[in-house]
């Protein structure tokens, strides 16, 4: 009998990713292709809609090729969120770079627009902050800069991925993705006319607006696949994470760890957020949004890398085999501001500390405030969510960090609050699978794709009370440190 999968694409902001989900919810291969990202000018990070695409090619016909002979019924997207491009409507030609999500080169523009007082509006509509992390003054800067005279279609890379797979012929979104643009009105679920006319953005440029699992395209002319393969999932790729650990409860949370972190937990309806977080849409099924409350931090793993490289070793793992060879930091503490804070402090200006330096100071002890950044850095958004929602239910992890047991040991002692995570790391393909299984009958209902989540054991917090509060102490003044310093 042959078996029948979904073909997942995540979309990341450096690799692009393939994955066939069976319909038993296992894995039957994967695929990766590097996409690139350049630097222009401090600050500045873009990439290349082609290569972007060209990726996405070479990841799945390198998962395909991995599992020959298997009944592909539906592709679904995941991908990296707030990264925005415009592109010619009749051509279908990029114009101008790809403004990732990192970038912050409308950081003066956002600051302009919290002085003319347009910020508690914004927050109110759609959740979010004034922030160069949204793309509404990044397409503002497009249009200005490589916009001029052209059809113009906008959209975040779920967008420009279902253009392509259908061969140029559908701009579309789903709310998940509209919803991080900061022009979507999240309490009306449409476009914001008054939004679009704040940011100088033409309506009739953007995406429509559907469901996270829907069939919004089929395939045309492109290597590998069929014409009319159903392209039947949208979603971000933190809301996606979220859906596939079958987080369907009240109160059902997450932390997606990647380049930057994603902590995000379900509430009952759209609630505007208190200062530090925002408000989201999780998903949209059958013309009903899950909302959800969430943080986003802009520099989670990524510091370890960093980290490595300036102590002179030979990657993460030597990093956190030393950090482990010692108890604690000996007072260091490193805080991992190099682009900007992110959730709950929104300081676009300030940037990497290391303080409590003392002569007794080895790289160990380097090494172990660089792991432990990462969870203090879940801790204050979740003190705020956990404080706004009265409470999280169950918490779940994914993305590479959580494979590393050390690190999730780390979380959960931060928290004071279980963790579980997901026993493979491709939570988001998994997620843009059920969905695109949800709308194409592969799976019918959520009660069944709850029985797909494959989950690792549950780790407690083991960290004692005052050792816990010694260590958030000294992470809360090193904050301060940072922000004093802007």
């Amino acid at each position: 009998m042959v078996q029948r999968a979904v073909l997942a694409i995540d979309e990341g902001t450096t690799n692009s990713k393939a994955v066939l989900v069976a319909e038993d919810g296992e894995i039957l291969a994967t695929g990766s292709a590097p996409v690139p990202i350049s630097h222009p000018a401090s600050g500045w990070v873009q990439q290349d809609a082609g290569e972007i695409w060209q990726a996405t090619k070479t990841a799945m016909a390198a998962c395909l090729a991995a599992a020959p002979g298997v009944d592909v019924v539906a592709l679904g997207i995941s991908n990296q969120r707030e990264s925005i491009l415009i592109w010619d409507r009749k051509t279908g030609a990029p114009l101008g770079p790809v403004i990732t999500w990192q970038c912050r080169r409308t950081a003066d523009t956002c600051a302009a627009l919290r002085a003319a007082g347009h910020e508690a509006e914004v927050i109110a509509r759609t959740g979010l902050p004034l922030d160069p992390l949204f793309p509404p003054t990044k397409a503002a800067w497009l249009l200005e800069h490589h916009g001029t005279g052209a059809d113009i279609c906008i959209g975040t890379v779920d967008s420009w991925l279902i253009w392509c797979l259908s061969g140029g012929t559908v701009h579309a979104t789903d709310r998940s993705n509209a919803a991080r643009t900061q022009l979507f009105n999240l309490a009306q679920g449409q476009w914001d006319d008054d939004l679009c006319r704040l940011f100088g953005i033409d309506p009739a440029m953007l995406p429509e607006v559907h469901d996270s699992a829907r069939v919004f395209a089929t395939t045309k002319g492109i290597p590998g696949l069929p014409d009319g393969l159903p392209v039947a999932s949208a979603i971000g790729d933190s809301h996606a994470a979220l859906f596939g650990h079958g987080a369907f409860g009240a109160g059902d949370g997450k932390v997606t760890f990647g380049t930057g972190s994603s902590v995000m937990t379900t509430i009952p309806g759209f609630i505007v957020p208190p200062t530090g977080i925002t408000t989201t849409i999780a998903w949209s099924l059958n013309g009903q949004s899950t909302y959800a409350f969430e943080g986003n931090i802009l520099v989670s793993a990524s510091i370890l890398p960093w980290t490595a490289e300036m102590l002179g070793l030979d990657g993460v793992d030597a990093l956190l085999d030393l950090a482990q060879t010692v108890g604690d930091t000996g007072g260091v503490s490193l805080v991992p501001a190099h682009v900007g804070l992110g959730a709950p402090h929104w300081n676009a200006d300030a940037r990497g500390l290391v303080c409590g330096l003392s002569f007794g100071t080895k790289p160990a002890h380097i090494a172990r405030a660089a792991a432990e950044s990462i969870a203090f850095q879940v801790f204050d958004v979740f003190a705020i969510m956990t404080q706004a929602a009265g409470g999280i239910g169950r918490l779940f992890v994914d993305g590479g960090p959580s494979r590393n047991p050390y690190l999730m040991q780390m979380v959960a002692d931060a928290l004071d609050h279980p963790v579980t995570p997901c026993r493979n790391s491709e939570a988001s393909a998994i997620g843009a699978a059920h969905l695109a299984g949800l709308a194409t009958g592969l799976w019918p209902d959520l009660e069944s794709i709850s029985k797909l989540a494959n989950h690792a054991d549950t780790l407690a917090p083991q960290q004692e009370t005052q050792a816990r509060e010694r260590d958030l102490d000294a992470w809360r003044k090193a904050v301060a440190r940072t922000l004093l310093s802007v």
